[in-house]
């Protein structure tokens, strides 16, 4: 039985996604995400950890966000990344790469060989 995922637009146009953190000032708020299915860099609203248990971004962080348009009154809108959740969904599924029934499935068994005998 196949995941079948569908990216349908959330509030205001938002679509979810999932990333990895770039960057997080937790002084000043500031921060980006880097999302894994387009490699696009997003800036984080300034209310992205609203409503979330997060305080603290590291670089490197797994987390799935909504995507929206930025602040209205900007010359040129640019996306913005908030509602900042942790991890990862199940499968969101990427671009360009097979569908998750089609991957290998777990890897075999391994077994520990103990050498009771000196090096030789």
């Amino acid at each position: 039985m196949a995941l079948i995922v569908t990216r349908e637009p959330l509030r205001n146009g938002a679509h979810t996604l999932q990333g990895v953190i770039k960057s997080y000032d937790p002084s000043t708020g500031d921060g980006s995400v880097i999302s894994d299915s387009t490699l696009a860099e997003y800036d984080l609203a300034t209310d992205a950890l609203d409503g979330s248990l997060f305080r603290m971004l590291r670089q490197g962080q797994r987390v799935v966000f909504e995507v929206t348009d930025g602040p209205p009154g900007a010359a040129h809108p640019a996306k913005v990344a908030t509602t900042v959740r942790l991890g990862s969904e199940i499968d969101m599924g990427t671009p360009g790469f097979p569908d998750s029934e089609h991957l290998p499935g777990p890897a075999p068994e391994t077994r520990t060989i103990r050498h009771e005998g000196g090096l030789s």
